[in-house]
């Protein structure tokens, strides 16, 4: 009975009905009033990828501190969140709950790869922006047109592999690499970015292992990774899966270099669960300030984040990298609202789509851009970071990686 109703809640999705709530044309759209603009979000507040639930507080925090100075034009931000449980199903129900019965007037930031997939044509029939979506897979920007209400925040993986592979053509150009990845198109895009990155180059895939998001552990991809002949590991995983690598690479006494991607380089999340100690030398990326470091802690915007953390999520942990995530993408939706040139959907994209923006808690040299249907990815630069002693430690420049 339940694989039924979540088949007719998929099947209705995909049509568009009159009383759905769409209306990106001409005209005021539902969600936005003189005084106020409903936003919706769907995140997993519970199951395997709780971990990133700090996403929404950062978010949360950032459109409360908003308010506090003004909102946007007047207009106060209502953010209504919903958890979905790392689930598409309850993600595609969630949507339509948000759209339906919410009324938003866009959906921001809802998390996951898989989840968004399930999100996407629903909020495209409808014309209702699904804004800075909480993935990087290379999906959201690769064709606009297909589906233009939907667009991506983060660098996606294409962008993060391009770095990875640059940097070991450069720091280990005959590198044997073993690889862990999540069986998804999360894993996929980066493993399969990478494989791109290096062909041609001297650096050779010599062991892949895949792993489900409801396995219990990983313990079996570990030893057999690290009985083959790699020097190198490449390790794409979320957080709970990224803190057992790194635990079991000293386990198993593996003398590697150890490359672990971005959504699972908190020290807060994964390195200090798995052991400092076990981290030291940890190759990963950054695009924004990281808030345990104490490089940061004099900067303004490092500053205004921590204290308004504090006032508006006093809960949350600052120290936590998925809290800045949400704050600095929730800056970035509150200038492409003030970039509307009209209080509709499709004036909001076509601000979002013709960006240029600072957010001052990005890294510097670290810019929001697209270019209309030229360019899909507001965020296409990261930078190399090493793990030392207590912190992550920036190495050499921002480095560009367009498609």
């Amino acid at each position: 009975m339940a694989l039924l109703l979540i088949a007719a809640t998929t099947f209705a999705a995909c049509g568009r009905d009159d009383d759905d709530g769409g209306g990106g044309g001409g005209g005021s759209a539902p969600g936005i009033t003189d005084n106020s603009i409903k936003l919706g979000g769907s995140y997993p507040f519970s199951g395997p990828a709780s971990a990133y639930r700090s996403i929404e507080q950062g978010a949360q925090a950032y459109f409360a501190f908003a308010n506090a100075n003004g909102g946007v034009d007047g207009r106060k931000i209502d953010f209504v969140t919903l958890d979905d449980g790392y689930e598409p199903a309850k993600a595609i129900q969630n949507a339509r709950r948000l759209v339906q019965e919410e009324q938003v007037f866009a959906l921001f930031n809802p998390l996951g790869t898989a989840n968004n997939v399930a999100i996407w044509d629903y909020a495209n029939k409808q014309e209702v922006p699904q804004v800075y979506v909480a993935t990087g897979a290379s999906l959201w920007g690769a064709d606009p047109k297909a589906h233009p209400w939907t667009i991506g925040w983060q660098p996606d993986y294409v962008t993060e592999s391009q770095v990875y592979a640059n940097y070991l053509k450069k720091a280990k150009p005959s590198a044997k690499v073993a690889v862990l990845y999540q069986n998804d198109a999360f894993g996929e895009d980066l493993l399969n970015g990478f494989k791109k990155a290096i062909d041609g180059s001297g650096i050779k895939v010599v062991a892949a292992e895949s792993y489900e998001v409801t396995d219990p552990t990983i313990s079996s991809q570990m030893s057999k990774l690290a009985s083959s002949d790699a020097d190198t590991f490449l390790d794409i995983t979320t957080p709970k899966f990224g803190a057992q690598a790194i635990v079991a690479v000293d386990k198993l006494g593996w003398k590697v270099l150890h490359i672990i991607n971005n959504v699972s380089a908190s020290k807060l999340l994964v390195l200090q669960p798995a052991g400092l100690d076990k981290a030291q030398g940890l190759i990963s990326t950054a695009y924004f300030k990281d808030p345990a470091s104490p490089d940061w802690a004099g900067d303004a915007s490092m500053k205004e984040y921590k204290a308004g953390l504090a006032k508006y999520q006093p809960r949350a942990n600052p120290e936590d990298p998925n809290c800045v995530y949400g704050w600095a993408a929730a800056e970035t939706m509150v200038e492409a609202l003030k970039g509307m040139k009209d209080p509709t959907r499709e004036a909001l994209m076509e601000s979002v789509r013709n960006m240029d923006v600072e957010v001052p808690i990005l890294l510097p040299g670290i810019k929001v851009q697209t270019s209309g249907d030229q360019d899909g990815y507001p965020i296409e630069a990261m930078q190399i970071q090493r793990f030392e002693g207590e912190n992550w430690k920036l190495q050499g420049e921002v480095i560009q990686a367009p498609h």
